[in-house]
């Protein structure tokens, strides 16, 4: 056992002997310890995006507490699973630190955990080739992730590149960025479990639209399964917690391809072990690595890279 494993050990077993309003009010009590301008400026953007709920204190709002306490007291196993599933150390520091986050509100392992040596998605020391690559990238806002992956592995490194957005603005500048190269497919889609209509909920942000049930804008989904026919080699997908759903849509592919999948797994608080279960499931032979490109304060940018 070595100083990660004693670390999590540690943290995952005080956790464990803990019942859940005990887990909030430490979560609170922690939260309440950090300076004011930090402690707004998070308020702020929990409730800008709400993928982990509410949280005003001074209104005596707290369901951010509440579900993270929910979730670490239900779902500590799962986390353990996780973490013995893990294939390097720093896959397992990111979890690590991101639950050493959630529980004490610690800043500096998450400042060690930065990956900045290579892209979002594409790193060389887990990926360092690519050829004749079928990608499919949902969530594709401007193509910076394609223009990413060319810039990693050449113009040549693809046979054919599926691009799905669901917001106009951004496939104006999707169609704009890409226009110079070829075999490349935009889909102004969504991409879910199911053929039909879904809904799409705007919070302002370009990168950060959300498809649900309801909403103001009704928009087409599809089953990947359905809507590509060929072999697909890769998968990148940051949807804003529509993750999960798309992956069902996708379990053929999955089952008879394995396709590499780059899945952000930040978007509530139960994707980071939910998605690696739910593709265990499909096809036991994944192994799960984590990076981290987010910041230092709360854990965003969590991507898993399952191979």
């Amino acid at each position: 056992m070595n100083i990660i494993d004693r670390k999590f050990k540690k943290l995952t077993k005080e956790i464990t002997n803990m019942e859940e309003m005990d887990i909030f009010y430490h979560i609170k009590e922690r939260f309440l310890m950090v300076n004011e301008v930090t402690r707004k400026s998070c308020e702020d953007f929990f409730n800008k995006f709400l993928y982990w709920g509410k949280l005003d204190c001074d209104n005596k709002e707290f369901e951010f507490f509440k579900l993270k306490a929910k979730t670490l007291n239900e779902h500590i196993e799962d986390f353990i699973w996780l973490y013995d599933n893990l294939c390097d150390w720093q896959s397992k520091m990111v979890l690590y630190a991101t639950l050493d986050n959630w529980f004490n509100w610690d800043f500096a392992g998450l400042s060690k955990i930065i990956q900045n040596l290579y892209d979002d998605y594409f790193d060389l020391d887990l990926i360092p080739k690519c050829e004749n690559e079928v990608l499919v990238d949902l969530g594709a806002f401007t193509g910076d992730s394609i223009l990413s992956f060319i810039k990693n592995y050449g113009i040549d490194s693809y046979d054919k590149i599926y691009c799905y957005e669901i917001n106009k603005e951004n496939f104006g500048y999707l169609e704009a960025n890409l226009k110079n190269y070829e075999d490349i497919n935009l889909r102004l889609n969504g991409v879910s479990d199911i053929n039909g209509v879904m809904y799409l909920k705007e919070n302002g942000e370009l990168s950060s639209c959300q498809v649900s049930d309801d909403g103001d804008i009704p928009i087409e989904v599809v089953k990947l399964d359905d809507d590509i026919k060929e072999e697909v080699t890769m998968i990148k997908s940051d949807i804003e917690g529509a993750e999960k759903k798309a992956l069902m849509g996708a379990i053929s592919h999955i089952k008879n391809e394995h396709p590499k999948l780059l899945i952000s797994i930040y978007h509530s608080n139960d994707d980071i072990w939910e998605i690696p279960r739910m593709i265990k499931e499909m096809d036991e032979s994944y192994r799960f690595y984590l990076r981290y490109h987010g910041g230092s304060v709360y854990p965003t940018e969590i991507t898993l890279i399952a191979l």
